[in-house]
Formats: structure tokens, C-alpha cells, sequence
């Protein structure tokens, strides 16, 4: 049975849609709410997951979301990967273990997504595109064709990012940015058309 990592807003979500694929959930693993029950299920710490039990990191922030992978695969667990039933996802695409795919996400076709990344509900993801590992689409969010998303980047709500561009490595795209020109590493970018944060 799953183990959801983080018990909190996108963790809730993750069960969300662990119910609707049919997919049972053991409990949540989270320190700062250990031994309590969130949504009728326990809550352990995360280094209490049994060996080799599936798990999936249900939490928003791309570097928690990489300790948090690193101690649960050291501890023997499996990252798993979870689709909503009424998401989309189209042929020759790609998902890395880890993975989370929330209702009315479409991912286009020829689509790679890296390990522990996450599209949230009503994204879209155009073909061709690449995340590196623990990418995150926010909600509502518009990904175009032949993206770049590099690992830890952000694309946040209602944002677009146009055909052909880069984001770098933990960069972050805020609400409603509309991406027209490549991102730097690190860099968060604002505004239509986005730029950096000053």
C-alpha cells in the first residue's frame, strides 16, 4: 500500500487522487504531524516507512521534495507514481517514477517528465517537452511545445511559458507570468512579459 509524504495541502490532493485511480493509501509520513490521523488515515515519520513499501512525495517545494525522496529511498521505499483518472496522457510520454499527475492535466504526446515532478490540476503540457526531476506545474498553469523545464523549476497558476523556452535549474515562473524569453537558474520572473524579479 502507498505511503504519501507530506500531509499537507498537496499530500491531501495526492490522496485525492490516489482514491480516484483506485490506488489504496496506508497513511501519510510527515514529522510535524506524526502520530496524529489526517483524512482518517495515521501519520508516521517519514523513517518509519517500511522497507520496500511504495511512497510518493506529496509536497509542493522542489528541494524538500528531493530530502524527503533521498530518505525514503535510502530507507528502502519505492517511489511511486500517480495519474489521475481524468488526466490526460498522451502516447510516446514519458513519466519518471515519483511522478504525480493531477485531474484535468493534459500532457501532449512525446512528453518526458523527470523523477518526483508534478503537473497540478487543469495544467497543460505541450508536446515535446522535458522536465528534469522535480519540476512542479502549478494549477491552471500553460506549458507550450519543446519546453525546457530543468530540475526544481516552477511554473506557478495561470502562467504560460511559450514554445521553445528554457527554464533554468529552480528558477521560478510566478502566478500569471507569461514566459517569452528564456529563464536563468534561480531567477524568479513576474509579469507579462515575464522578467525578473527586482
Amino acid at each position: 500500500m502507498l505511503w504519501i509524504a507530506g500531509a499537507g495541502g498537496v499530500g491531501r490532493e495526492a490522496l485525492d487522487v490516489a482514491i480516484a485511480a483506485g490506488v489504496p493509501v496506508a497513511g501519510f509520513l510527515d514529522d510535524r504531524l506524526a502520530g496524529r490521523r489526517v483524512r482518517g488515515l495515521p501519520v508516521r515519520k517519514p523513517g518509519e516507512l517500511p522497507s520496500g513499501a511504495p511512497y510518493l512525495v506529496g509536497i509542493a517545494d522542489p528541494a524538500v521534495r528531493a530530502r524527503l525522496a533521498e530518505l525514503l529511498d535510502a530507507a528502502g521505499g519505492r517511489p511511486a507514481t500517480l495519474v489521475h483518472p481524468r488526466a490526460i496522457v498522451a502516447p510516446e510520454t514519458e513519466l519518471a517514477a515519483g511522478c504525480l499527475v493531477m485531474g484535468g492535466a493534459h500532457v501532449s504526446s512525446s512528453v518526458t517528465l523527470g523523477p518526483h515532478s508534478q503537473v497540478h490540476y487543469n495544467a497543460t503540457v505541450g508536446h515535446d517537452t522535458r522536465f528534469g526531476a522535480r519540476v512542479t506545474v502549478y494549477p491552471g498553469a500553460n506549458v507550450s511545445g519543446a519546453v525546457l523545464l530543468h530540475d526544481d523549476a516552477t511554473v506557478g497558476s495561470g502562467a504560460v511559458v511559450l514554445q521553445g523556452r528554457t527554464v533554468g535549474p529552480a528558477a521560478f515562473v510566478g502566478a500569471g507570468a507569461v514566459v517569452t524569453r528564456d529563464v536563468a537558474e534561480r531567477t524568479t520572473v513576474v509579469g507579462c512579459p515575464a522578467r525578473p524579479m527586482s
